[in-house]
């Protein structure tokens, strides 16, 4: 939603910097092809905060697995050579991750950056940031699976694009300030529904079906 969200490559690098997701290059150059294909998946990464496609949520995720794969080629490298088993097992993580990056840059369910003398709406953003932030804490915890992971993202899409449209003759009215507000308590009544629900309770209730 927010435009701090979705507008600026630099919020990008914030999420490589700040969460010390910066990548970490392998040594070497016997594995350039892997090398590069990472890179440009970084890149796209990038590309999708700043238009929107992929939330600063998703990108987290994203930049975590990128970060396994550069240090498991690391692991690989430390004897000096990579079998053709360790090339394969690198070329198909980083496919997988290509693809889910992929994947989400095709959602049509995307945010346009808003003008730069739109109104601001701080204290709205700051809250979508909490809740973003739990969401990635429920799904590192398994209280929230993939799937709702998700569809939380979708409703955050949701009240981002109502804001831009709020924002684009440059003042957001208390009425439209309110709207987003009561949009945003909904999401997070949601969220705090999924972080309650007893995980291994609702597992063993399924099992016994």
């Amino acid at each position: 939603m927010t435009p701090k969200f979705f507008t600026t490559s630099l919020l990008a690098s914030a999420l490589f910097l700040g969460l010390g997701l910066a990548p970490v290059m392998a040594q070497g150059t016997n594995t350039p092809a892997i090398d590069r294909a990472q890179e440009a998946i970084s890149a796209r990464i990038q590309q999708g905060m700043a238009s929107g496609h992929i939330t600063p949520s998703e990108a987290r995720e994203l930049l975590r697995r990128d970060r396994d794969i550069d240090q498991r080629e690391s692991r690989f490298k430390a004897n000096g050579s990579t079998t053709p088993q360790e090339r394969q097992q690198l070329r198909a993580d980083v496919d997988s991750l290509g693809n889910e990056v992929e994947r989400l840059m095709m959602n049509n369910s995307y945010v346009q950056p808003p003008a730069n003398n739109a109104g601001t709406t701080t204290g709205i953003d700051n809250r979508q940031q909490n809740i973003s932030q739990r969401i990635d804490e429920g799904v590192r915890s398994g209280r929230i699976t993939q799937r709702e992971a998700r569809r939380l993202h979708r409703s955050e899409r949701e009240i981002a694009r109502h804001e831009v449209a709020y924002k684009r003759d440059g003042v957001v009215t208390p009425q439209e300030r309110r709207q987003l507000r009561e949009e945003l308590v909904r999401l997070n009544d949601e969220l705090n529904r999924m972080m309650r629900n007893d995980r291994g309770d609702r597992n063993s209730y399924n099992q016994q079906r």
